[in-house]
Formats: structure tokens, C-alpha cells, sequence
């Protein structure tokens, strides 16, 4: 079974075409972008605005409650009641694309929401103390802190989106789902396990793009990444210690710069 799901997946006829691998994942990563990008506009927004200003927490507790919520069940329905006021081929694709936006929502408006919360309440005071205003708070100190948070919600909802895309293939979607539904139709299981490794890869693949772009985006600082003792780009940190003169009580000598261990 094994070498031949990996002649399937190695054989040129099954990357060629329409129908093939390649057109295949393409449709995948591109339905997966749209959804995660539409998620995203509205989760990240909604998630900083409740952790920002404390209100509509209600709003996180609601979407994650809506995690229980059948995706499959839910694609059919929407597929039912919206697909026959929808012309063409979009009527397979509006329904899917907001039943996965469904699902992305929640972990991204979580991770968001709770990146924001966890933000050290001096460094709010030290930024207001600064003269900042409520904006300037969440975007230059609020938003930079959370980003580990935030990130990691998006990876999660990526992730989802990836693992349950191809369950729009039941309602004549493309992407990856169709060697999995198609498979099953025709009985031909080396398609359906090819299609799952190859939904499966795309997942690991794409979760270690974001991780790589999770060490460029976020400082090492809000991570615990980088050498102990040094700064964000490796250089030591400096300690400022004031130094008594003797015989002079409370008369300071000056400040004296020390490496940090």
C-alpha cells in the first residue's frame, strides 16, 4: 500500500492537468489565504479592541462557544440556504468560505484578546506617563507585546483551515478534499490515502513557514529566545549602578555602566 500511494504521489500523470496534484494544492492555498485573511480582518481588530478597552469580553466566550458548532454540518446548511441565491461556480465557494471563516474566527479573537490582557500593566502606566495617548498605547506597546499571543492564534487557525478545507470538496469545491472525496467515490483508497498525506504535509510545511516567520516578526525579548543576558540582537545589557562617594553619606560619584552576567 505504501509504495503504491508513493508511486501515485511521484507519477507525473498525477501533477499534471487540471486535476492534478499541482492545480490541486494551489486551489488548497489559495481557498486556506482567503479564509485566514478574512478571519483575520475581522478577529484582530475585534480582539484588540476587547482587550484594549475591557469590553465585550462576552464576545470571545461567544466564539469559542461556537468552536462546538459542526463544521460539516454547518457547510451544508449554508450550502442549502445561500448557494441557490448565488450564481455560478461561487455558489460552492461563498458557503465554504464562510463556514471555514466560522471556524478561523476563534482562535485568532482568543489569541488576541489574551496577548493584550497579558500585557504587564506598568508598561501601560510607564507609556501613559509618557504623554501617549490611548491609540499610541495599543499599537506601540499593546500590540508589539501581544504579537507572540496573536501570532500563535493565527497559526492555529491556519492550521484548522488547512485540516477542514478539504470537507468543502462535499459540496464540489475543489483543492486537496477532492482526492479524498473522489477517491472514496471510485474506490480507489490509494487516491484517498495520497490525498491525506498530502493534506497532512501541506499542514507541517505550512505551520514551519510561520514558525520561521514567527522568529522575524516577534522580538526573541517577548519570547525568551536569544542568549541569556543580551539584548535583541545578542549585544549584552548594560546595568547603570550608582556609586557612593566614601566618607560622603548620600552624595552620589557618578554612574557607573556594568555589563550584565
Amino acid at each position: 500500500m505504501i509504495a503504491a500511494i508513493w508511486a501515485w504521489l511521484t507519477s507525473p500523470e498525477s501533477w499534471s492537468g487540471s486535476d492534478g496534484i499541482g492545480a490541486r494544492l494551489l486551489q488548497h492555498l489559495g481557498y486556506s489565504a482567503l479564509v485566514v485573511a478574512i478571519a483575520a480582518a475581522i478577529g484582530v481588530p475585534l480582539g484588540l479592541w476587547v482587550g484594549h478597552t475591557g469590553r465585550g469580553k462576552w464576545l470571545v466566550s461567544a466564539a469559542n462557544a461556537a468552536r462546538a458548532v459542526p463544521t460539516l454540518g454547518l457547510l451544508f446548511a449554508l450550502a442549502l440556504w445561500v448557494g441557490p441565491f448565488i450564481p455560478g461556480k461561487a455558489a460552492f465557494l461563498v458557503p465554504s468560505v464562510i463556514a471555514l471563516v466560522l471556524l478561523a474566527i476563534p482562535p485568532i479573537l482568543a489569541g488576541t484578546y489574551a496577548g493584550v490582557e497579558a500585557v504587564d500593566p506598568a508598561a501601560r502606566d510607564a507609556a501613559r506617563g509618557m504623554g501617549m495617548r490611548p491609540a499610541q498605547v495599543l499599537w506601540r506597546v499593546e500590540l508589539p507585546c501581544a504579537l507572540p499571543l496573536l501570532w500563535s492564534g493565527v497559526r492555529s487557525a491556519v492550521l484548522q483551515v488547512i485540516a477542514t478545507a478539504t470537507i468543502a470538496a462535499y459540496i464540489g469545491l475543489g483543492g486537496l478534499g477532492r482526492f479524498l472525496i473522489d477517491g472514496l467515490a471510485a474506490g480507489n483508497y490509494v487516491q484517498t490515502a495520497g490525498g491525506a498525506v498530502l493534506v497532512s504535509a501541506l499542514a507541517l510545511v505550512v505551520d514551519g513557514v510561520f514558525a520561521l516567520a514567527q522568529k522575524v516578526i516577534v522580538s526573541p525579548g517577548l519570547t525568551g529566545g536569544g542568549p541569556a543576558g543580551s539584548g535583541r540582537w545578542g549585544r549584552p545589557r548594560v546595568r547603570r549602578e550608582i556609586v557612593l562617594a566614601p566618607g560622603k553619606p548620600g552624595e552620589a560619584s557618578g554612574v557607573v555602566p556594568t555589563t550584565s552576567a
